[in-house]
């Protein structure tokens, strides 16, 4: 096991990182989930190949204290892993996830209020360009926006560097197969927002593709 922490920050990340089978296909051969436990609550996550017989589990503790974790798979090198984390109070600017609160508000799980200013960067991150998404980020740090709407999927004819899937032609792509590079790269710039303080609206699926890339067939 490798890249363990020995504390982690309430509503922070904690990742567990660990080598094990990479023949065939472990995207969809190999099962990995982790029960992380405080006390006498358990929780349970799963984990995910990320290429090159790597896999990972992310857990999120909204509990300060001590926690356990005993990993669960089929694959060996993968089983009965174990582990604990010190979970500390959150930094400054910590507030935790944010969800709906009353009906018609949102406060993040600290109870702070957030008031929702949003704008759309639907394929920022799709262009390969660097200097390009370097440009939107310094954009919307002096940009009173803090939650911005993005798409994980490219729209119609648009043809990015990379996709979430392995292959580049429409309708021969392998959904079987996801593209450990592709995500990474969503992940950077996902947090490069969350380090200006705004909220990634990532959209999963949209009806925008209108079948040319065939995601739902």
């Amino acid at each position: 096991m490798t890249n363990r922490p020995d504390a982690v920050e309430r509503w922070g990340l904690y990742e567990i990182e660990l080598n094990g089978p990479s023949a065939g296909n472990p995207f969809i051969d190999v099962e990995l989930t982790a029960t992380f436990q405080r006390r006498n609550r358990e929780v349970s996550v799963g984990g995910f190949y990320d290429g090159d017989g790597r896999y990972r589990i992310r857990f999120s503790p909204d509990q300060e204290g001590r926690w356990t974790f005993r990993t669960h798979s089929g694959a060996a090198e993968l089983d009965g892993r174990t582990g604990e984390l010190n979970v500390t109070p959150p930094g400054p600017d910590n507030h935790g996830p944010v969800h709906v609160a009353g009906g018609s508000t949102f406060r993040y799980a600290d109870g702070t209020r957030h008031e929702s200013f949003g704008t759309t960067c639907y394929h920022w991150t799709h262009t390969g360009d660097r200097a390009h998404e370097a440009e939107t980020l310094a954009s919307l740090a002096d940009s009173p926006f803090n939650k911005v709407r993005m798409c994980l999927l490219p729209t119609g004819g648009m043809r990015p560097p990379r996709l979430a899937f392995v292959g580049d032609e429409p309708g021969r792509l392998d959904k079987t197969r996801f593209d450990p590079e592709f995500f990474a790269h969503v992940e950077e710039r996902v947090l490069d927002l969350q380090r200006l303080g705004i909220e990634a609206d990532l959209i999963l699926f949209h009806p925008y593709d209108k079948g040319h890339w065939g995601w739902t067939t």
